[in-house]
């Protein structure tokens, strides 16, 4: 399944820049837990949600699912309460 990660950011990746208020967008994997994951950072929720009804990233989803995979849903997500970035070398 990893593999079909790496292959499915052709499809998904225009639509995704192209979204409004998209911050970052990071997509992994856990060799050691056989997870996949997607991480992403956004302007606002209603920017967000948008994933949500991105018809490219639910059809990716159906040959995981075929495959035995599991989705959390809803979609979870959170608002920053905090954040930490490495300090300025200046």
């Amino acid at each position: 399944m990893r593999q079909m990660l790496i292959e499915d950011e052709k499809a998904l990746r225009p639509g995704i820049e192209t979204m409004r208020g998209l911050l970052a967008f990071y997509v992994g994997a856990d060799e050691t837990t056989s997870s996949l994951m997607n991480v992403s950072l956004w302007l606002d929720l209603d920017a967000a949600k948008q994933l949500d009804r991105f018809q490219p990233m639910l059809d990716a989803g159906k040959p995981y699912v075929a495959k035995g995979a599991t989705f959390e849903r809803p979609i979870m997500n959170h608002t920053t309460l905090w954040q930490l970035q490495p300090p300025s070398k200046n």
